[in-house]
């Protein structure tokens, strides 16, 4: 990338010390130039570690990023798989300050060498000013037109990068250009993504292989949405009411509301039975279903998950995330973390009629990984640079065009046909889906009904591992879920890169 004070990256040589063993590595924390009619449009922030002493067409590959749409790669980065991580308590909850980052034991270097992406407008990457826009800066702050106000031309740039097609695109661009530049086509090439990261990751699977000439070995989904019509349930969508029972009957059983010796898995495997087979077929008989018939599944509706039958009755057996997280522990004044059930916090306002506080698995985690990112970046690797880290942006969020140009705008955008032609394409592609099985955002049951309905031949089913552990969006932040998880995947990638 060209001299730029603001921009400076750095490569350095560390030493990675786990209990498999100890691995001298290079980090190298740089930007890589985006191009459009060859002429430099964004520019990608990246970390890089790679082991130097193995044969780069036997070492694997793994390209890393997060979601949100809006999410930095720092959560991946320092949560689970990168040389250094942030400490939490051992089932997943929030230390004290101050931030503790320690070497971590499960990184994927010990069987992967990792580049972790951070798309536009997330972390360090940023777009370019145009040629013709002498005005527009690349720095945080905006300029202003003549007449003191700011000048939008650098966000309207950005916010062309903010479509799925576009983003999809850029990742490709990047890992295309990563390859050759650093001479890896011939590696066991992997690609690894967090909630819309695993939507990256599905539609990536077709996608580097058909329009980038990129092959794959694996592919990891962690904690994924992958069709959007399943984030939440309306009168009509009743699919999306039954695939968050598992996750709320776990969550219960965590909790100590249900009466039940099995343990929260166990208990979420048999409300997912009676969701496909007692509350589905009662939901879509609407208003025809007799009342006696409705009593009764709302009632064992209401033991699966622990909440009182007046409450599942009054919502007919409808019950969202937000009304879940706020009813299961409400005679205790506390509110459920949406992302992981088993998180809770003092409800600030128990008396009103809806929650008005924050989401403790989400707003309570910045903190961690805000210090955790900005003293290993610009502590331990040496990057240089005024920019601002942004760790999740809402800006990005909120300006996210989700469905694609068209006179057709209604809808819901989903993934799951792109894994089924990535799939056929390369019937030697392994893919691993994983969950927390207390997630209400992206519950594990979704995903599982999805590989259910994809019907994949015979050849291809064995390639594909449903796994779910102990813990919430980010289960990996559990101890005993990281170390499990860790063991998983050092096997998979074993299979994936053909080493058996």
């Amino acid at each position: 990338m060209p001299d730029n004070p603001q921009r400076q990256g750095n490569t350095t040589e560390h030493l990675l010390t786990t209990p498999h063993g100890s691995h001298p590595y290079t980090a190298s924390a740089q930007w890589q130039t985006l191009y459009e009619n060859d002429k430099p449009v964004a520019e990608l922030f990246h970390v890089a570690y790679t082991i130097a002493d193995q044969d780069p067409a036997q070492r694997p590959i793994t390209f890393v990023f997060n979601g949100g749409p809006g999410a930095a790669s720092a959560y991946l980065h320092m949560g689970a798989l990168g040389p250094r991580r942030v400490v939490f308590n051992p089932d997943g909850s929030l230390p004290r300050p101050p931030v503790q980052v320690v070497d971590n034991g499960e990184s994927w270097l010990s069987f992967s060498d990792l580049v972790f992406i951070d798309p536009v407008g997330t972390g360090f990457s940023r777009i370019l000013p145009k040629d013709d826009d002498k005005s527009a800066k690349s720095d945080d702050k905006p300029t202003e037109k003549s007449n003191g106000k700011p000048d939008d031309s650098a966000d309207n740039n950005a916010k062309k990068f903010w479509t799925v097609d576009r983003d999809l695109n850029a990742l490709g661009e990047f890992i295309q250009a990563y390859l050759s530049t650093h001479h890896r086509w011939l590696s066991p090439v992997f690609i690894a993504g967090e909630s819309y990261g695993g939507f990256r990751v599905a539609k990536l699977c077709r996608k580097l292989q058909q329009d980038y000439g990129v092959g794959l070995c694996g592919a990891v989904l962690i904690s994924p949405v992958m069709e959007f019509m399943l984030l939440e349930g309306n009168d009509y969508n009743l699919s999306g009411w039954a695939t968050v029972i598992p996750s709320m009957a776990a969550t219960a059983v965590y909790h100590g509301r249900v009466d039940t010796a099995d343990s929260p898995a166990a208990h979420g495997n048999k409300a997912a039975e009676f969701a496909r087979k007692t509350l589905i077929p009662l939901l879509a008989l609407g208003r025809t279903a007799a009342a006696e018939d409705q009593q009764r599944v709302f009632g064992e509706l209401a033991e699966l998950i622990g909440l009182a039958p007046d409450v599942v009755q009054r919502h007919r057996g409808r019950i969202d995330i937000a009304v879940f997280a706020r009813e299961l522990l409400r005679h205790q004044q506390r509110i459920l973390g949406l992302y992981d059930g088993s998180v809770t916090a003092i409800d600030p306002f128990p008396d009103r009629v809806l929650h008005e506080g924050t989401d403790p698995t989400l707003e309570g985690i910045d903190r961690l990984f805000t210090g955790a990112i900005n003293s290993h970046l610009r502590s331990t690797l040496g990057v240089n640079t005024t920019l601002t880290y942004n760790l999740l942006s809402f800006e990005v969020f909120k300006a996210w065009e989700f469905l694609p140009e068209s006179d057709y705008r209604q809808g819901f955008v989903g993934s799951v046909d792109d894994l089924r032609v990535g799939m056929a394409l390369n019937p030697y592609l392994k893919v691993y889906i994983t969950h927390g099985i207390y997630d209400l955002v992206t519950p594990y049951f979704s995903s599982n009904h999805l590989v259910d309905q994809m019907a994949l031949n015979d050849e291809l089913r064995p390639n594909l591992t449903l796994r779910h552990f102990q813990g919430g969006h980010m289960f990996y932040t559990w101890e005993e879920s990281r170390q499990q998880w860790f063991d998983d995947m050092q096997s998979f990638y074993h299979q994936a890169a053909g080493k058996n």
